[in-house]
Order: C-alpha cells, then sequence, then structure tokens
C-alpha cells in the first residue's frame, strides 16, 4: 500500500504575509463555491464545486505567515465510489523563507495513491496551487475558475 500523500511546492518573491494572505483569501484561487470563514484558528467552511465535490473543513493551525492547516471533517465526492475519500484529512500550507525567496509546500495529507480520486485530485490541486495560488500571490488578482 503506498501511503505517500500529494504534495507540491514552489517558491515566489513576495513576501511571507503576502504568502499565508493569498492563501486565506481561498475564493481568490480555489475554483468553486464556498460558505463561512477560511481565515482565522477554529473557523469553519464549505466548499463546493459543481455536483462533482462537497467538503467541509475547519482551520486547526493558523500561524501568519508560517502555517495553515484545514482539517476536513465532512466530504462527498460524486466521482469516486468511497464518496468520503477527503473526509479525517488534512490540507496543509506552510511558508518558509529560502534563499531569499518565500517557499510554499502544500500537503494533502492523506490524499494517498491508493485513493480512487488519487489522480483527479492532485492534478486538480496541481494546476489550483501551482497556477491559480501562485498567480494570486504575484499578481493580487483572483484567478479564474480553471475548469470551467
Amino acid at each position: 500500500m503506498n501511503q505517500t500523500s500529494f504534495s507540491t511546492a514552489f517558491s515566489v518573491d513576495q513576501s511571507p504575509e503576502r504568502v499565508f494572505s493569498a492563501i486565506n483569501h481561498a475564493r481568490g484561487w480555489w475554483s468553486g463555491s464556498f460558505e463561512g470563514e477560511t481565515n482565522r484558528l477554529g473557523a469553519e467552511f464549505n466548499y463546493r464545486y459543481r455536483d462533482a465535490h462537497y467538503s467541509r473543513q475547519r482551520v486547526t493551525e493558523f500561524i501568519p505567515a508560517k502555517k495553515i492547516v484545514w482539517h476536513v471533517t465532512d466530504s462527498n465526492l460524486t466521482f469516486v465510489d468511497r464518496k468520503q475519500e477527503w473526509t479525517g484529512t488534512d490540507i496543509i500550507f506552510e511558508i518558509s523563507k529560502k534563499g531569499g525567496r518565500t517557499e510554499l509546500r502544500f500537503t494533502h495529507a492523506g490524499l494517498v495513491p491508493d485513493f480512487q480520486c488519487f489522480d483527479a485530485c492532485s492534478n486538480a490541486w496541481s494546476t489550483l496551487v501551482s497556477r491559480n495560488l501562485q498567480n494570486l500571490i504575484i499578481t493580487g488578482e483572483d484567478q479564474p475558475d480553471i475548469f470551467a
């Protein structure tokens, strides 16, 4: 059984504070709709993308300019057999300074290759994080729905 969680990283010239702020503006980079808050410890929000994806997250770590963790408390992925594959997983954003740049390491802890949604979900995360979130950090402009 392969238990390696999905992870990706990139570096930008912007400050850790700007990266942190962009992550917390999830509506600006994560295609879909939100109900609730994403920008404080203990906040809870619902995320939905059309009829394909629903999940509920709770912000369980919130360290300014350093780390954010969203714990998935409920999920329904309509395109896989086990609809709640995301439930109990953690979406982790770690921010650090490296070589004069700011690195963002994104990990979806628990999203592993044994999951039926791994390929589709990791491809979506790659695009959302490495393109939409990175563009939001660099430009400050909300990003379009990448799946439209």
